[in-house]
């Protein structure tokens, strides 16, 4: 492997948030989302594992000389010091919603560990793909059934399948839920109605 810093291109000498910076930069440009149908797209996604292994080394390294700084949640790190969880568990927090998700998407589906599940479940449950959340939730918890941290955002979705209790949520925790939008329709097809066209109801 290449020198780990040349391929994020700072200095040895570069502080943590300048390489976080540097691999946040270059992940964002070689996703594999912009290469989509694209001749270069397995290019793109060879470029990108180069990436997060460069990233993963320096991390790695700087942790073991404790030269490392704090992650970006309070010292948070994922298992084997992957502290870019750090940072995407604060891009959850602050609802960079986006950013969040292009940073797991950029890690490859061999190194994709229990706190990736989860995170990503979490991504996904602020977007209000609920279903997918739930797959995902399900799926941290498979891999790490005694972290309590995954089973409670299980539970909480598993509990609003049974219920019947989705809400389709946006970044900010808010939306709304099958009834607001089949009394929009129906309020709609009403207006349309009286305005002498023939709509659809919802129901």
């Amino acid at each position: 492997m290449r020198d780990p810093y040349e391929v994020l291109g700072v200095q040895p000498t570069a502080t943590d948030d300048e390489v976080k910076t540097a691999y946040r930069n270059m992940a964002r440009k070689y996703h594999p989302d912009n290469y989509t149908d694209n001749p270069l797209s397995d290019l793109a996604q060879e470029k990108m594992q180069e990436i997060n292994e460069a990233y993963d080394t320096i991390v790695r390294l700087r942790k073991g000389s404790g030269s490392a700084g704090s992650s970006a949640n309070g010292g948070y790190r994922a298992p084997g010091g992957a502290s870019r969880y750090g940072d995407i568990r604060q891009m959850i927090t602050q609802n960079r919603i986006a950013d969040a998700e292009m940073l797991l998407d950029g890690i490859q589906s061999y190194a994709r560990d229990a706190e990736w599940f989860f995170l990503k479940g979490s991504v996904l449950y602020k977007k209000g793909w609920l279903e997918e959340a739930y797959t995902h939730f399900a799926t941290a918890c498979r891999m790490d059934p005694g972290n309590m941290e995954y089973r409670q955002a299980y539970n909480r979705v598993a509990q609003s399948r049974q219920t019947g209790g989705y809400r389709t949520a946006d970044v900010n925790g808010q939306g709304c839920n099958t009834c607001d939008v089949c009394t929009t329709l129906y309020c709609a097809d009403c207006c349309c109605e009286c305005m002498g066209g023939d709509c659809i109801r919802c129901c």
